[in-house]
């Protein structure tokens, strides 16, 4: 029978320096009561710090050095990572080198390898369905990248939903062909889907399993052979999702797993030159990458993302509410994060601003629904809301402020959700955009308003920006629906009283749009468009026409 220690209730967190989240440790080694794992989020600690591997060629080496992460909660040494330097990449090379550009299997290769897929993914979603299971991958999450309980174990849900919609035969209707009749008797044309053979997968802290569990099993679909690397800072969880898929069966070979700094990975890449890498993350990395890798990359980077309030106020308490999820929830460590609201003239009459306040005011560090922020610090984060409060007409709607009585360590935000008021006209400045529309990965938002005649500056404003990943246009009113919807292109966009900015479940395209190198999650097309190519086969068996002769030449 499975077990885990803190069972599925949220216990009280206390942060302090020197003690564990979850308490002082126990001194004597552990050992995981779930078959597969090789730790107990738990039981985590400075004194008894766990331990992430690398895979290649189907067994789990370690390196000849070793990074230590600290606890995002109060400093202490509570991870060793086998970090493998430029040195050691070759089994990795090696490995993707071995991988044909036809890849593991495709419609004429293996093809009983797309029903394996099918059965894995049965297993696993049955194994993450197993409460024991579940909230040992969300309180292991939660010690990573701090985020409420709720907020964690949706996470999981969402991969093993993910896992349940691609069992049985659903892998090989991923691949399905069609075929048109040709010219004459015997000739036909058939599509497929391809798969692009050795690839690559990036992906970075904030989601430790979605992002790159629903990546990796699409790219393993379609017969790729990929090589993943996670940010190493949260890289234990895929460590053990790995061993959680090879216990449903996953072959040790399909998959390489390699923990690194940037510069070694991307040597890696330049050697193994993969035919595609997936990559999650910065911009800035992403435009390095597509340049590096002449091209053959698919990118979900940064996300401004935008939410505009009709001029059909209703539901406050509703709105408020998704409001603060959307901008606040993880501590705006969401890449769909609401980075600026737009208000109508008649919600800026209304008590939106003061309910958003009281709701952001209940976050607190003691249940993780404010936390730290591990990308950007505290200082970096007051020096934004000084530079933008300098900003004619601009002023602090609420927080700006560090988190009291914490332990979290300087090299980590610890900083309030804050708003902060910009008049429209200021942020369309040229010498204002730039400093008003950058991202802050963080509990941050940019609030502004707009009157009726206004709404073409508002358009104007989402036409300027650079990142389309979420939007939310919340109104019932068709014809506003319809104007914004048809001036804008953000790849997911929610639209009605009810729309947000953030919970992309995995029953939808998730994925940025208005970019060719823009790539996808979650759905069959978003597997079909980032993990595999079209590929026609042209039949033309005959019969040659009876009596045929040679024609002249053309």
């Amino acid at each position: 029978m499975y077990r885990i220690g803190l069972g599925r209730e949220m216990r009280a967190i206390v942060p302090k320096k020197a003690i564990s989240w979850f308490g002082s440790c126990n001194i004597s080694r552990y050992m995981s009561s779930i078959p597969f794992a090789t730790v107990e989020a738990e039981k985590i600690c400075g004194s008894q710090p766990a331990e992430v591997h690398n895979l290649v060629q189907g067994k789990w080496i370690q390196s000849s050095s070793w990074s230590t992460i600290v606890d995002p909660l109060n400093g202490e040494p509570f991870i060793k990572v086998a970090e493998v330097d430029k040195s050691e990449i070759k089994p990795f090379v090696d490995s993707l080198s071995k991988c044909p550009k036809h890849g593991l299997h495709n419609p004429f290769k293996s093809p009983e390898r797309y029903l394996l897929y099918g059965d894995i993914s049965t297993k696993a979603a049955h194994m993450l369905l197993q409460p024991q299971v579940s909230d040992f991958f969300a309180r292991l999450i939660q010690r990573v990248s701090p985020k409420s309980y709720q907020q964690a174990l949706g996470e999981v849900s969402v991969t093993q939903k993910f896992l349940e919609n691609f069992s049985g035969d659903q892998v090989r209707f991923l691949a399905r062909s069609f075929a048109i009749p040709g010219n004459h008797l015997g000739q036909q044309s058939h599509g497929f889907r391809w798969p692009y053979g050795p690839v690559a997968i990036i992906t970075p802290f904030n989601f430790p399993l979605e992002i790159p569990l629903l990546q990796l099993m699409g790219a393993l679909y379609m017969g790729n052979k990929p090589v993943l690397k996670v940010d190493s800072k949260v890289s234990i969880v895929m460590d053990q999702m790995l061993r959680l898929l090879h216990a449903c069966g996953l072959p040790v070979e399909d998959v390489d797993f390699i923990n690194s700094d940037g510069k070694t990975m991307n040597k890696l890449l330049m050697e193994a030159n993969p035919r595609m890498t997936l990559f999650t993350g910065s911009s800035r990395v992403a435009e390095k990458l597509a340049e590096d890798l002449k091209g053959r990359v698919r990118l979900e980077d940064a996300g401004f993302d935008w939410k505009i309030l009709g001029p059909d106020v209703q539901e406050e308490d509703y709105v408020a509410w998704v409001c603060d999820q959307d901008a606040y929830a993880c501590s705006g460590q969401k890449c769909s994060a609401q980075s600026i609201l737009f208000m109508h003239e008649n919600w800026s009459k209304s008590p939106l601003i003061s309910k958003l306040k009281d709701l952001a005011a209940r976050r607190k560090l003691e249940d993780l629904t404010v936390g730290p922020v591990l990308t950007v610090t505290t200082e970096a984060m007051s020096e934004h809301v000084k530079k933008l409060l300098k900003i004619p007409g601009s002023k602090l709607l609420f927080g700006g402020e560090t988190l009291e009585n914490h332990s979290i360590p300087s090299v980590y935000g610890a900083f309030k959700p804050t708003a902060v008021y910009v008049p429209l006209e200021e942020i369309l400045k040229d010498k204002n955009f730039e400093l008003v529309t950058k991202e802050i990965f963080g509990p941050f938002q940019i609030i502004t308003d707009y009157k009726a005649n206004q709404l073409q500056m508002v358009l104007d404003a989402l036409e300027r920006m650079h990142a389309h990943l979420t939007a939310a246009v919340v109104s019932n009113d068709v014809l506003f629906l319809q104007e914004v919807i048809g001036s804008s292109v953000n790849g997911t966009t929610y639209a009605g009283l009810r729309a947000r900015t953030t919970g992309a479940p995995q029953n939808h395209w998730f994925g940025p749009a208005g970019d060719p190198r823009g790539a996808g999650i979650g759905t069959p097309e978003a597997i079909k468009l980032v993990w595999s190519c079209h590929r026609e086969i042209i039949y033309d068996i005959g019969p040659v026409p009876h009596k045929w002769t040679v024609p002249p030449s053309t």
